[in-house]
């Protein structure tokens, strides 16, 4: 549906202002004040530009402010943070909220729930992240349990978010092994806390979710990755969906909050260590957990409306009619780009290059100086960012990351953290929780034990080694 997005700014009335009050107080001070409610998850990572980031950096309000210099009308913005997507839908089918962040399957939920009802009907407005492999979602067991493939979960419980992007990578992955995804394993429908706690207890045997759950328990010692989503090799994504009334009502406000999303998605980009402290302050998770993904080689930042994840999205539609009662939905008439393409014009930037350039997380970049080499192989380049220092230094290769390491070490200075692309599916990851092989002089991360298990068939020379004592045999 197109609106007059191009023509906000040309067709208001300037009015002027007497005094000079915050978004907030000159809000508060009106009856009559414009208010947009606006449901996010604090902690899903891979939604902080239309959520957790957004909101400390009020890149929102202050868009919000101005516009209410131009025209006069006051602004309120009620942020309510949730778990996941699903209770952000049933809000939005109740109308009580306006515009809301969630993954790929809670919003075709969202979508196919709310097509029938015109004040409830949802669209499509931007993507917040994706990883064009999967990676966002994995499957994440006890730190002891002997399971090292998925498979070996067939008939056990299973803590996931029903209906959420977790969940729907749990299903596929099900499917793909072999095992029925409804009756192969029993599943738990739990919040991801919830189900946390359930993992932590024994009470299951596996937990399956979404950003930045699975990272955040192997980071705590409470899990090892099981399974890494991005072996499925299909996309997944987060988004950003509005109450179609609401955009016909105050399209204005949705132009807002476009162009303060790309406010903050420039901001996660160029300062992506920055970005991961206000998050981590915000949100309660740790910096390292919240770098891990929205640091460089993680989490795509980007808003446009790729084809491929539009296509991404009808292929999710079959295992979502395959968990539940789910109405058949447009996926093409669900997406209106129109915002958005209004929103890259208004603040100078081309939408459709953008949208045709082969999207990439921020790659590492500069001179690794340990080995003196150039960090410019992103399937190979990491991270090492040192306890005493403000800034990351780039590894060029994993055998490079462990000589740093070593160095370090040596030095007596505290390593806050090390991140290294997986192998073979090159999924981002702490380097001291990823599984090392040796072979030769050559040492080489992955996120599992199935991963290395499959490079060691292939390189039967290669050997498993824990990384410490890969640290201590690397040479310098």
């Amino acid at each position: 549906m197109l609106r007059p997005y191009f023509f906000l700014v040309l067709t208001v009335t300037v009015a002027l202002l007497a005094t000079g009050c915050s978004l907030e107080s000159t809000a508060s001070d009106s009856d009559d004040a414009v208010t947009v409610v606006i449901g996010y998850q604090s902690k899903t990572i891979n939604t902080v530009t239309a959520g957790t980031l957004l909101r400390a950096q009020g890149y929102l309000e202050q868009r919000l402010q101005d516009l209410t210099e131009q025209t006069g009308t006051t602004y309120s913005v009620d942020w309510q943070d949730y778990d996941t997507g699903a209770p952000i839908t049933a809000q939005m089918v109740a109308e009580k909220i306006d515009i809301g962040s969630m993954g790929d399957y809670p919003m075709l939920i969202n979508g196919s729930r709310t097509q029938a009802n015109p004040r409830s009907k949802m669209e499509f407005l931007s993507v917040t992240g994706y990883n064009s492999k999967g990676a966002l979602n994995m499957v994440v067991v006890p730190p002891n349990s002997p399971a090292t493939t998925l498979a070996e979960l067939a008939g056990r419980k299973v803590s996931a978010s029903v209906g959420s992007a977790g969940h729907g990578t749990l299903v596929r992955a099900l499917d793909r092994a072999g095992i029925d995804p409804s009756t192969g394993v029993e599943v738990l429908n739990q919040q991801p806390p919830v189900g946390s706690s359930a993992l932590e207890s024994g009470q299951v045997e596996a937990l399956s979710q979404f950003v930045a759950w699975p990272g955040l328990l192997v980071f705590q010692d409470k899990a090892k990755l099981l399974y890494d989503g991005a072996e499925l090799n299909t996309p997944t994504l987060h988004g950003v969906v509005v109450r179609e009334a609401y955009a016909d009502e105050h399209p204005e406000v949705v132009d807002a909050f476009l162009r303060a999303q790309l406010d903050a998605t420039h901001f996660i980009r160029t300062e992506p260590l920055e970005a991961a402290r206000i998050v981590a302050e915000d949100s309660g998770l740790p910096q390292e957990v919240v770098y891990l993904y929205n640091g460089p080689g993680g989490t795509t930042f980007d808003t446009t409306l790729r084809p491929e994840l539009v296509e991404a999205l009808k292929a999710d539609v079959p295992y979502l009619k395959s968990i539940g009662d789910f109405a058949d939905l447009d996926v093409g008439a669900f997406v209106d780009e129109a915002p958005l393409r209004a929103a890259f014009d208004a603040e100078g930037q081309n939408y459709e290059a953008t949208v045709t350039t082969p999207g990439s997380p921020t790659a590492v970049t500069g001179t690794d100086p340990v080995c003196g080499t150039p960090a410019t192989d992103s399937a190979l380049a990491g991270e090492v960012w040192l306890a005493d220092a403000a800034q990351t230094q780039p590894a060029a290769n994993p055998t490079c990351l462990l000589r740093a390491v070593k160095q370090a070490r040596a030095e007596g200075r505290s390593i806050r953290g090390a991140y290294v692309p997986d192998a073979e599916l090159g999924t981002r990851w702490f380097a001291d929780k990823a599984v090392w092989v040796r072979d030769g002089d050559t040492f080489l991360p992955f996120t599992t034990d199935a991963a290395a298990g499959r490079y060691l068939r292939a390189h039967p020379a290669g050997t498993v080694v824990t990384y410490d004592r890969a640290v201590e045999e690397v040479r310098q």
